[in-house]
């Protein structure tokens, strides 16, 4: 019995203990080697998106922008309904998946008053919804002002046709950046068709640029303007900013050994300037210094100077860019901040922001300000909201909503008599 009892624990501690070679023990420090070697953490653009130091405020924007892009997103859908300006919650509960929500309809527009007025119909005593006055006015407002910043736009996108290799872009391209741009919807028609003078459509998806005499006016980049005034006042030498680009760490970059002086170095690199029609520098770090500059430019041409970065791949073969964007974007921290936030990846110009907000304003995003304005009050001074043209007409709100209720009103279709509209 004490045989068999020693033999089974003789066994367990041989499986236990490994057990080596002893051919192989002089190569084991090797063999450990070799294993910890494939470990080596990996250098990509997904370890440096995940690894990145976070800007809290510039993530915080970029959700309280997709919100926002969300109710304007209804807005639209119930400005398409010609049956009236009211539209029933169960009719509005299939636009779910369309405008991206995870939540009922019901429940996210109960969250903004102050955008959605809901109300039980008098007769069917089914609940409705419709825009309030005062987003439908700032919607107006931002249309007014695109319509009067058409010089601004046909500014823009003159330089971006003068960016690119032989004077041509994509209209599908442009229309995808549209908003960025500060486009009207009809662009197409309201200034590519009325502009003929300074560029001129080849065909349905093609733009191609025909004046050339304000190249050297228009031909100045953003970054040029800021290098003048770093030569100008700071008294810096030309070899320190004529290359340069701004530099804006974000707070809490951890800075290695020797990362000044490799930012120090990449600063210093010549390249082919983005409107300048040169013959490409060799050299893999100039090049994509080049891809940095045009990046810079473009956002600089944006009204708030952010863009999704899945958008900005389609002007790669207009723009002669041959590497991985997001890449490029992720290696320059201090030009670039790109956002995960809003399930896209959005790419900010850093040093356009400060606290959150744009720091040279223009008059596009001051409008769009104020529709975000809107939309962070949320149920704030909602009471307000009662004391206005309802009770001035003797009138009173059926229904209260909250946005903790899961609801989508009764199922009785969008139904609503042109009578019944309030007026406005």
């Amino acid at each position: 019995m004490n045989s068999l009892r020693s033999l089974r624990y003789s066994s367990i501690r041989e499986a236990l203990i490994p057990q080596y070679p002893t051919k192989l023990s002089s190569l084991c420090p090797l063999y450990f080697y070799n294993q910890r070697r494939w470990l080596k953490p990996v250098d990509s653009a997904q370890t440096r998106l995940e690894n990145r130091t976070r800007d809290n405020r510039l993530d915080k924007l970029i959700v309280q922008i997709r919100k926002l892009n969300i109710i304007l997103e209804i807005s639209k859908l119930m400005s398409r309904k010609k049956r009236g300006p009211f539209v029933s919650l169960q009719l509005m509960s299939r636009w779910k998946n369309l405008v991206g929500l995870n939540v009922t309809i019901g429940g996210f527009v109960g969250k903004y008053p102050h955008a959605f007025e809901i109300f039980t119909h008098p007769f069917r005593r089914n609940l409705c919804c419709k825009i309030t006055k005062r987003l439908k006015a700032v919607i107006d407002e931002e249309e007014n002002v695109i319509r009067e910043c058409e010089v601004d736009a046909v500014k823009r996108i003159k330089k971006l046709l003068l960016m690119s290799r032989n004077g041509v872009l994509r209209v599908h391209a442009l229309r995808l950046i549209r908003k960025e741009l500060g486009l009207p919807e009809d662009f197409r028609d309201s200034i590519l068709a009325k502009y003929s003078l300074d560029f001129k459509l080849v065909d349905l998806e093609t733009l191609e640029l025909v004046d050339y005499d304000d190249e050297k006016s228009l031909g100045v980049a953003k970054v040029e303007e800021w290098r003048e005034v770093e030569y100008r006042e700071k008294w810096l030498s030309e070899f320190e900013t004529n290359y340069a680009f701004p530099i804006h760490l974000p707070t809490g970059f951890k800075i290695e050994k020797g990362f000044k002086e490799e930012l120090r170095n990449w600063q210093r690199v010549p390249y082919v300037k983005p409107y300048e029609r040169k013959e490409m520098s060799r050299g893999v770090e100039r090049f994509e210094k080049r891809v940095v500059a045009i990046i810079h430019e473009l956002l600089s041409l944006t009204v708030e100077k952010m863009v999704e970065v899945e958008r900005l791949a389609h002007f790669r073969k207009d723009f002669g860019i041959e590497v991985n964007v997001r890449e490029v974007l992720l290696k320059h921290p201090g030009i670039f901040y790109v956002s995960t936030k809003g399930s896209t990846q959005t790419v900010f110009l850093r040093e356009a922001y400060s606290k959150g907000c744009l720091i040279d304003p223009n008059p596009i995003y001051n409008v769009r300000r104020k529709m975000l304005d809107l939309v962070l009050l949320k149920k704030r001074h909602s009471r307000e909201l009662l004391q206005t043209g309802d009770e001035s007409h003797g009138e009173k709100r059926d229904v209260v909503i909250s946005s903790h209720d899961d609801w989508e009103g009764e199922r009785d279709g969008d139904w609503v008599l042109p009578i019944l509209r309030k007026s406005d």
